[in-house]
């Protein structure tokens, strides 16, 4: 039976509420079945809708399912921050102090709290890649393709893939990313990442753009998966350095800021998260 259940829309991504990436977050999904949540997720036509489930894994704090309006992730990036937000400001506490422990498709994601100037900074353990290494050629020339560029415009080109099937382009400039073009139907089912660098003393070192169609998101605001395989391929080459920031956002009339840092060896993504709305949903 249909029944009140705590609720939250947070904006991730973003120190000015309203132009991040938002996330619906059910903080009881209990007795809740596929269908109940992905009809859901379709409901809200936000690019992830998220589902907070009692912990299963003995080192979790909580479970997470998230749906994006037509399909399941194993893991996304953006979702899992504005998750653990809404549950922290629902009360929840963690089993260990400063940190979060998420379970997912994924595995277990760590979450660390970092106070700083202006509030708290939610980061997730970028987790290890399912899929890596360089592109077929003959799908390096259809995505370019797919997003108005020339073969000889793409300088490098990976699969970033830790759940959701990220392949990436790096492109010469921020500039050409913006520029970009994409014919949907030309990916192929092919989620998409590209990154370029913006010019020397801007404000954030790469423009960041993704596409996945096929799930009901023509174009993601600020992804957090893909900037964390951006980053543990892009770091590990040196084209760049272990800490940095990355805009997204723009062309869909939003700023975001992805931050990447390197700790002991491992990629972490973090961003501000505002909770804009709150209160009960009924299913």
């Amino acid at each position: 039976m249909t029944r009140p259940r705590p609720f939250a829309q947070v904006d991730v991504f973003s120190a000015e509420p309203y132009r991040g990436n938002p996330v619906a977050v059910v903080l009881d999904g209990q007795d809740l079945d596929d269908q109940d949540m992905q009809r859901f997720a379709a409901w809200t036509n936000l690019s992830e809708t998220t589902f907070v489930l009692p912990a299963r894994d003995p080192g979790a704090d909580y479970r997470l399912r998230i749906f994006t309006p037509a399909g399941e992730l194993p893991f996304a990036g953006h979702p899992t921050l504005g998750s653990a937000h809404a549950w922290l400001g629902a009360g929840g506490t963690p089993r260990a102090p400063g940190a979060v422990v998420q379970e997912c498709g994924a595995g277990l994601v760590p979450v660390r709290l970092d106070e700083e100037e202006g509030g708290t900074w939610l980061s997730f353990r970028a987790p290890d890649l399912v899929r890596s290494g360089p592109l077929e050629e003959e799908l390096v020339q259809r995505l370019a393709g797919a997003v108005g560029l020339r073969r000889e415009d793409v300088l490098d080109h990976q699969w970033v893939d830790n759940g959701p099937g990220w392949a990436a382009l790096r492109l010469a400039s921020a500039q050409a990313v913006l520029d970009a073009e994409v014919d949907a139907r030309a990916l192929g089912g092919v989620p998409l990442g590209l990154v370029g660098p913006h010019p020397r003393g801007a404000p954030h070192r790469v423009e960041v753009r993704a596409f996945v169609p096929d799930l009901g998101v023509p174009e993601d605001p600020v992804t957090g998966s893909l900037n964390a395989g951006l980053a543990q391929w892009l770091t590990s080459t040196g084209v760049l350095p272990p800490d940095y920031t990355a805009a997204q956002g723009a062309r869909v009339g939003r700023a975001g800021v992805v931050r990447v840092r390197t700790l002991r060896g491992r990629v972490w993504v973090g961003g501000r998260s505002t909770t804009c709305v709150g209160g009960e949903v009924h299913l």
